[in-house]
């Protein structure tokens, strides 16, 4: 038991220097670039890039054919983003061009690249630091549509510390590994229900209220922990099942909070949505068997330690997330 919580103190050192670091820098947001044709050979372009106070992520769009500007860039600031607007004419249209991010190359951030065309034709891309450029097809198969949107989904669940911590405290809470993989489920479903509704419009929930508490989600989770070790087992530690799909719920509309700053592509909205939910549940599984995993090796190699340091873990997801609420609470 003490080298799992040791297993478990290693990972969340791990997230929490990633996590401090991810609060201070914007790049690891992703950005988004959208190309809508209005009419044949005339686009209106949309480019969003995160910000982090008043920096922001130095980036323009750059073509490989004709592509004439026929109006001045707009800005205009929103929240964590700026979103600049303008429109083009390709005098040969955009299919079989190349589309270039200049300047993600120098970002650890990825970027999603949409191009819906007047025929309702549609094309979804990934854009990488490795990868900044992509050519438009004249169409795309739901199969590309279905692997854009499965990377995002892991790409979001792994760069979701706040998700991570409370999946971590879910772990730390639970006396065996039957109980967690009900726990699991439930959150898994739980959030998908929120997710899917959330992204189809039927429910629409203020993403500054959610993500402050989500924060505070983590913390009840710590505090339960922390009741357990000491002997006094509460909710989460009775029923940890029940507290996963109550706060699952909840964490879907963080889910699809990132979802609706990519938007989905017209004609494969089911495709779209349901991949990226698969890659948020196998960014996650990959988490929980990381930790697990991690728990099961120095459980075989560790020695034992002082019956304190089954504390320090919750108590440091508790710091951090308490950190999360103040700065959350205080961007309303």
């Amino acid at each position: 038991m003490l080298a799992r919580l040791c297993a478990v103190a290693a990972c969340l050192g791990l997230l929490s220097v990633i996590g401090g670091s991810a609060s201070s820098a914007h790049e690891v947001r992703p950005a988004y670039l959208e190309l809508r044709e209005e009419a044949p050979g005339l686009f209106d372009v949309l480019l969003k890039t995160p910000m982090r106070g008043d920096l922001r992520l130095a980036l323009r769009v750059s073509f490989s054919g004709e592509a004439e500007p026929l109006s001045p860039v707009v800005s205009r600031r929103t929240d964590g983003a700026m979103v600049q607007t303008w429109r083009v004419r390709a005098k040969d249209g955009l299919s079989g061009q190349s589309v270039r991010l200049v300047g993600l190359e120098s970002t650890v951030s990825d970027a999603l690249l949409r191009v819906s065309f007047a025929d309702g034709r549609s094309f979804a891309h990934r854009l990488t630091p490795a990868a900044p450029q992509a050519t438009i097809a004249a169409a795309q198969s739901g199969i590309g549509v279905a692997r854009t949107y499965l990377s995002l989904g892991i790409e979001h669940i792994l760069l979701g510390f706040d998700h991570l911590l409370f999946v971590l405290g879910l772990i730390l809470v639970t006396d065996s590994t039957r109980r967690l993989l009900w726990a699991i489920t439930a959150f898994t479903a739980a959030h998908s229900i929120t997710l899917s509704a959330a992204a189809l419009g039927v429910v629409h929930v203020p993403p500054k209220p959610v993500e402050a508490v989500i924060a505070l989600s983590i913390v009840f989770v710590a505090v339960e922990i922390i009741r357990a070790r000491g002997g006094r087992p509460g909710l989460a530690a009775q029923a940890p099942w029940l507290v996963a799909f109550a706060f699952g719920l909840l964490h879907g509309f963080g889910f699809a909070g990132a979802l609706s700053e990519i938007g989905m592509p017209a004609g494969h909205i089911p495709v779209a949505l349901l991949l990226f939910n698969l890659g948020v549940e196998a960014g996650q599984l990959l988490f929980v068997g990381a930790v697990l995993a991690l728990a099961v090796l120095l459980r075989r190699l560790g020695g034992p330690l002082p019956h304190w340091t089954q504390f320090v873990p919750p108590y440091l997801i508790g710091s951090v997330a308490m950190f999360w609420v103040i700065q959350r609470v205080a961007q309303f």
